[in-house]
């Protein structure tokens, strides 16, 4: 076989030399890579518009969840109430108050069979203890959280958190 020569056909085949990776072409204009001031504005205003929206439906979370944990220490509480009120035939009065449950009442009616019904009693979520009413306002008896702000009534996260509900 007969080698063809490429520069017979047109063709300029790169000498050894000439095949050497080189650097790539560097850019010329004078402009450094990076943002704008406006597009970081743009940036930062739609960061903030959905900060807007999302930061009070996460805070409103908050109180959902603290309402939910003062139903559920309401009905155990109820659960232990009824409990003592097995054993005893009665429930502890007001003044007796849910401490009844963790000690033997040294006030008031003196329960028949009293046993230790709860470990310790709980708080509510805003760090305030439950209330007991013996008797009850709505019920026999009534346990109640007063909400948020500590006062009876409200609406809202504020609203009273009772057994009957």
């Amino acid at each position: 076989m007969r080698a063809i020569d490429d520069t017979r056909l047109g063709m300029h085949r790169p000498a050894l030399s000439e095949r050497t990776s080189s650097p790539p072409p560097q850019r010329r204009h004078g402009r450094m890579g990076g943002f704008t001031l406006i597009e970081l504005m743009v940036v930062l205003v739609i960061i903030g518009v959905l900060a807007a929206l999302i930061v009070p439906n996460v805070i409103n979370r908050a109180d959902d969840a603290r309402v939910t944990a003062a139903r559920t220490d309401v009905n155990n509480l109820m659960q232990a109430l009824k409990l003592y009120k097995l054993d005893n035939l009665r429930y502890p009065t007001s003044e007796q108050g849910l401490q009844a449950l963790v000690v033997k009442p040294s006030v008031g009616p003196a329960p028949l069979n009293w046993k230790p019904y709860l470990d310790k009693l709980p708080n509510d979520p805003w760090g305030r203890p439950y209330q007991l009413l013996s008797p009850g306002i709505k019920g026999e008896v009534d346990v109640l959280s007063f909400g948020a702000d500590g006062q009876s009534g409200g609406e809202g996260a504020n609203a009273d958190i009772g057994s009957w509900q």
